[in-house]
């Protein structure tokens, strides 16, 4: 190789936020439909940044129908004094310089989501234009950005058309800001009420008192969310349909100089641990060291009430945190300043005296609530249900311990079920759990064997929903499961084991298939979680019609695409239509389901985790009227079968 001189010349500077533009991914995470949502959640954590720090108390979200979105506040607005470094508009600083903001300084925020500053300018950046009034000191003020290419093909990404200018008088304070997301980032993509509605609810929770008015112009539906409850309504919402142990969450407020925790939970007669932490209305789903430090301090507590009560006996070994967390739901709220989360994602928070503080204030807290005798009946029933944990644990200890045996395949029968892929690399091995032994047959003979395991399932597996571990451990389709992908399950999980990088659930395309698909996906919720959040977890979609004649053959995925694949095969053709994975043979399988290259798979994630609590309890849990009311809101009666029309069409 010819050796090439890497001089200064050689370096390139991006300038403004040509690097938004150029590294969306560092920004936004993907230009998909999250990262579309990621622009506006930056407008409306900029809103709510004001609000968590006393300033105003409604935000107003409009969905316009140019596709545009608009977010207004009443906050005090951003400054419109001009920079005295950069000479231009405090508005043009905070939307077209990265990193520079308010939130810096905690004289203007103590609380803040928005810690990198910038939020506002990649929104700008990755917008075709945005548009920003402020109103403030009893003015209005407005300025207008775009993003263009010029006649050297070079784009200039949320350029201000002219600076700030005093465009009347108002008595409004706050800022109104609009924008429109490039199509050359994000193409046809459309913004989604529902997803908008889920984040909206949850912020209304995280902010006694705010009032979050929703409104699209495209469908006309509003929705205004509000809480006077906060998040004890937010723990509430989310035991709807459950059996509650006690009538009313248990709940307290305490502050440390820059430290404001709030903790509200309830217990329910349900066997797994349900919590939901946030910090400064960011959603940590990762965890982190704030809720290590709620734990910790919980089963203290726990412990020394059991004691000083004499349910635990002075013989009886203390219980573990995993026993006082069965059936608890939990919404860990902390506002703080100089907060590490770790990656811009902001899913885990980092800070290590977080830990100290959250630990501390807790203990204090919930020991003054369980000293109170009007609680002590509370106090008992958690106490109680976690000895009956602790009896459970044990019971289960030998099946959990058979689950982490690297070598515990012959004890689940997987030798005969499980077809092994011959590497070992994790990177590209995927497992497929394929419905029934003749699908399976097919996927085993169809598959290529380096990198794709075969799990074919000989019945359904049991529904976790409201099932102790035991029970879990108890049915021989899950536990042959746990042992293929080798991570264990619940307190034990752990994802550094898994054997697969992709892990599929292949179903047949009807009621017994979805049913299917819902129960694995429910135990992965409950019992796995970690497998969903990395983004292991898919689904694959088999093809429902094969349109076919000598020398054509087209495989079909919806009944939206069969029309014009008749269109193409043109007239003659024959029409397949499949039951079931088990009709194709090995060499259709692999075609149509199992190719890499021409697959089609679904990757489950959880946008919220507490809509996603909320969806698996309704749908796979014992309220039936909930469940009924569910589906006859969500689902389509009115789909015609239109099989035999489109068969006929020549």
């Amino acid at each position: 190789m010819t050796e090439k001189n890497y001089n200064a010349k050689d370096i390139v500077v991006l300038e403004g936020l040509d690097a938004v533009r150029l590294r969306p991914g560092m920004y936004i995470g993907t230009t998909g439909i999250k990262g579309m949502h990621h622009l506006l959640w930056e407008i409306v954590d900029n809103a709510i940044d004001e609000i968590s720090n006393g300033f105003g108390d409604t935000i107003k979200i409009t969905l316009n129908t140019d596709g545009s979105a608009t977010v207004e506040d009443n906050g005090r607005g951003i400054p419109v004094d001009n920079h005295p470094t950069l000479h231009k508009s405090g508005v043009e600083v905070v939307y077209t310089t990265l990193h520079a903001g308010g939130k810096f300084n905690n004289d203007n925020y103590k609380f803040s989501g928005g810690l990198h500053g910038v939020g506002a300018s990649v929104t700008n950046a990755l917008s075709k234009w945005c548009n920003v009034t402020v109103y403030k000191d009893k003015k209005e003020y407005f300025i207008a950005f775009h993003s263009f290419m010029d006649e050297d093909g070079k784009m200039h990404s949320g350029i201000p058309v002219e600076p700030l200018k005093m465009v009347g008088k108002t008595d409004k304070s706050g800022t109104k800001v609009t924008f429109l997301p490039d199509s050359d980032m994000f193409g046809n993509l459309k913004f989604n009420f529902e997803t908008i509605c889920n984040r909206a609810k949850e912020l209304a929770f995280l902010n006694k008192g705010l009032r979050i008015e929703l409104n699209d112009l495209n469908t006309e539906r509003q929705e205004i969310y509000h809480y006077e409850g906060g998040i004890s309504d937010f723990v509430e919402y989310l035991v709807e349909g459950k059996n509650k142990l006690f009538n009313k969450p248990v709940y307290f407020h305490a502050e440390d100089k820059n430290f404001d925790l709030q903790v509200s939970f309830i217990y329910t007669d349900s066997y797994t641990e349900n919590s939901f932490s946030f910090v400064n209305n960011i959603p940590t789903i990762e965890g982190g060291t704030h809720e290590t430090g709620f734990k910790s301090a919980f089963t203290k507590v726990m412990n020394e009430y059991a004691r000083n009560n004499n349910i635990l006996k002075e013989k009886e070994q203390n219980l573990l945190g995993e026993d006082f967390r069965e059936g608890i739901t939990v919404v860990l709220n902390v506002k703080m300043n100089n907060v590490q989360f770790e990656g811009q994602t902001k899913t885990k928070l980092g800070n290590p005296e977080a830990k100290t503080l959250v630990e501390n204030l807790t203990i204090k807290e919930l020991s003054k609530i369980f000293q109170d005798k009007k609680n002590a009946t509370t106090a008992e029933i958690i106490v109680n249900k976690a000895k009956g944990a602790a009896k459970v644990r044990e019971a289960a200890k030998k099946a959990k311990e058979l689950t982490r045996a690297k070598n515990s395949a012959e004890n689940f029968n997987l030798v005969g079920k499980l077809a092994a892929a011959t590497s070992k690399n994790r990177d590209i091995c995927e497992l497929f759990i394929v419905e029934g032994d003749s699908a399976g047959g097919s996927a085993k003979q169809g598959r290529d064997r380096k990198f794709q395991a075969i799990l074919p399932l000989r019945g359904k597996p049991l529904n976790a929903e409201k099932k102790r571990i035991d029970q879990v451990l108890a049915n021989e389709e899950i536990r042959t499961i746990i042992s293929a992908l080798n991570t264990g399950i619940g307190e034990d999980f752990d994802l550094s084991g898994l054997r697969y990088n992709k892990v599929i659930i292949l179903s047949d395309a009807d009621q017994d298939g979805a049913h299917i698909r819902a129960i694995l996906l429910t135990f992965f919720f409950r019992y796995m979680r970690g497998l969903i959040n990395d983004g292991h977890v898919f689904i694959g979609l088999p093809p429902l019609y094969k349109v076919y004649k000598k020398d054509y053959v087209e495989y079909v995925y919806s009944d939206a695409e069969l029309p014009q694949a008749i269109e193409r095969a043109g007239r003659n053709y024959s029409l397949q239509r499949y039951k079931g994975l088990g009709e194709m043979n090995p060499e259709q399988l692999w075609e149509t389901t199992m190719d890499p290259e021409k697959r089609n798979l679904i990757q489950v994630t959880i946008e919220d985790a507490a809509e996603a609590e909320k969806m698996v309890t309704t749908l796979m849990g014992d309220d039936i009227e909930a469940r009924k009311a569910y589906i006859n809101e969500y689902a389509n009666f009115d789909k015609e079968d239109d099989f035999l029309k489109n068969y006929k069409k020549i």
